[in-house]
C-alpha cells in the first residue's frame, strides 16, 4: 500500500467500513456520470429565465463540487451533491417566468433559504426531523425512491413516453436508445449475478463502447477552457428577496430541499447500511453540505443544491465512505476543463428534440431494483403502518417528487393513528410536519 493509499485508508477509514481505495475510486466515477447530466440540463433550464448558459455551468459545477467535497470530507458519506432537478424548473418557469420576478432575486431567494437551512441545521431541527420518522416509513421512502430512479430510467431510456391522454405510454421500443437501455440493464443484471467486482462500471463501458459505431456516444472533444462566471456571479439581489412577496418562494425553496434532502439521506443510508437503530450516524454533518452549497450556488449563479438520489449508483458499486464523494467533487471540477469529454458520455441522445440517456439509464433501473428491496421490511398487515408507507412509494414517482412523494405519508400516516386511538404513538413534531405539509399545497 501506497503512502498516499495509506493516508486515505486512515482518513476516511475504508477498512472499518469494509471498502479500500479502488472501490472507492470506482463508485465516484459511476456516481459522476450518472448525475453529469446536470452539468448541460441546468444551464439550459436557466437559461430560460435570461440566465447566462455558460456561467451557470461553471455554477453548477462549483456548487456541485463544494456540496461534494463537505459531504465526503466532513461527514464521510458517499452522497453527491447538485442542483436539484424539480426545484430548478420552479425557479425558472414559475417564479421568474411565471411570476415575472426577475432571476436577480429568485437568486437572492436561493441564497437566504440557504442561510435559514444552515440555521435549521445548527439548531438540529433537520436532525430531529430525519430521527424521528419511524423504521416502516424510512423504508417506504428508500423503496419509494428506487421506484422513482427506476422511473426516471425509464423515461431517460426510451421506454416510456408522455401522452397527453394517459400521461404515459409506452415507448418506441425498436428505438437506439430503448434497445441500448436493454442492453445495459442486461448486461449489468448478468454481471451482478456472477457477483463480478465494479458490474455497474463495467456495463456503463460495455454500453458506451457498443453504443460509438450507432453513433449513441459521440466524440465531442476533450479539452475545453471553463466557461466565463461573471455574468451570474453576486448577482443575487437580496434586498428584492425580502419584498413580502417573495418570502413565500424562500419559503418553498426551504421546504423542498428540507425534505428532498432528508429523503435522499434516509432512502441511501438504508441502502448502504448506515441506519444503525434507526438511526443515521453523523446526521447533522450530513445535512450541511446542501445549505452551504445551496448559499455558495446563489452566490455564483445556480438554483438550490440538494443530496443526488443518483449517488445510491455509486453505492451500489460498493462506495461507503466520503472518498466517493471527494472523486465526484473533483469530477465536477475537472467537467469545467473537460467538458466536452463529459457530454460525450453524459450528453445524451436526440431523437426528434428529445434527449434520451441510454447510457446512464440503466444504471438507474438496476439501483431502483435495489433500492426496492426495502419493502419486504413494511409489516403489510399492518394497515396504519403500511398504507402511507404505500402512499409514499407510489407517490414519489407518480408526483415526480421525493418531498411531494413524502407529504402523502406524512400527512397520512398521522392522521390514520388518530383515528385509530393511536395518537400518542406519534411523536408532536410528525404532526406539525403534516400540517406544515398541507399548509404548503393549500397556499401554492
Amino acid at each position: 500500500m501506497s503512502a498516499f493509499s495509506a493516508i486515505l485508508e486512515q482518513f476516511f477509514q475504508l477498512e472499518e467500513h469494509n471498502s479500500d481505495v479502488v472501490t472507492e475510486l470506482r463508485a465516484g466515477v459511476v456516481t459522476f456520470f450518472t448525475s453529469s447530466y446536470i452539468i448541460f440540463v441546468q444551464p439550459a433550464v436557466l437559461s430560460s429565465a435570461g440566465m447566462d448558459f455558460g456561467a451557470v455551468m461553471t455554477a453548477t459545477c462549483l456548487a456541485s463540487a463544494i456540496g461534494c467535497l463537505i459531504m465526503g470530507l466532513w461527514a464521510n458519506y458517499p452522497i453527491a451533491l447538485a442542483p436539484g432537478m424539480g426545484i430548478n424548473f420552479y425557479f425558472t418557469y414559475t417564479v421568474v417566468l411565471g411570476q415575472g420576478i426577475p432571476w436577480e432575486i429568485a437568486l437572492g431567494a436561493v441564497f437566504l433559504s440557504g442561510v435559514i437551512l444552515i440555521l435549521l441545521t445548527i439548531f438540529r431541527f433537520r436532525e430531529l426531523i430525519i430521527n424521528i420518522i419511524p423504521g416502516y416509513l424510512k423504508n417506504g421512502i428508500a423503496a419509494g425512491i428506487g421506484v422513482f430512479i427506476t422511473f426516471i430510467g425509464f423515461v431517460q431510456g426510451g421506454w416510456v413516453l408522455d401522452h397527453s391522454g394517459t400521461l404515459v405510454q409506452l415507448g418506441d421500443l425498436k428505438s437506439l436508445p430503448a434497445v441500448f437501455t436493454l442492453v445495459g440493464v442486461v448486461a449489468i443484471g448478468v454481471l451482478l449475478q456472477r457477483e463480478v467486482t465494479g458490474a455497474i462500471f463495467i456495463g456503463m463501458l460495455v454500453v458506451s463502447l457498443l453504443g460509438i459505431p450507432f453513433g449513441l456516444v459521440e466524440f465531442s472533444g476533450v479539452i475545453s477552457s471553463p466557461p466565463d462566471l461573471t455574468p451570474t456571479l453576486l448577482k443575487m439581489d437580496l434586498t428584492g428577496a425580502l419584498d413580502l412577496g417573495v418570502l413565500t418562494i424562500i419559503g418553498v425553496f426551504v421546504f423542498v430541499d428540507l425534505f428532498d434532502t432528508a429523503g435522499t439521506l434516509i432512502g441511501v443510508g438504508q441502502q448502504g447500511g448506515f441506519v444503525k437503530y434507526g438511526k443515521l450516524p453523523r446526521v447533522n454533518r450530513a445535512l450541511m453540505p446542501d445549505a452551504v452549497a445551496t448559499t455558495a450556488g446563489a452566490a455564483f449563479g445556480t438554483s438550490t443544491v440538494t443530496c443526488y438520489i443518483e449517488s445510491s449508483t455509486g453505492i451500489a458499486e460498493g462506495g461507503r465512505t466520503g472518498l466517493t464523494s471527494v472523486v465526484t467533487a473533483c469530477l465536477f471540477l475537472s467537467a469545467l476543463f473537460f467538458a466536452p469529454l463529459v457530454r460525450t458520455i453524459g450528453g445524451g441522445y436526440v431523437v426528434s428534440e428529445t434527449t434520451f440517456y441510454p447510457i446512464t439509464a440503466p444504471v438507474l433501473i438496476i439501483v431502483g431494483c435495489l433500492m426496492a428491496r426495502n419493502l419486504v421490511h413494511i409489516n403489510w398487515r399492518q394497515w396504519d403502518e403500511a398504507l402511507p408507507s404505500y402512499l409514499i412509494v407510489v407517490g414519489m414517482p407518480l408526483t415526480f417528487s421525493i418531498a411531494d412523494g413524502m407529504a402523502l405519508g406524512f400527512i397520512s400516516y398521522p392522521l390514520i393513528k388518530l383515528f385509530c386511538g393511536k395518537a400518542r404513538e406519534v411523536h408532536w413534531c410528525i404532526y406539525l410536519i403534516a400540517i406544515l405539509f398541507a399548509f404548503r399545497y393549500s397556499v401554492s
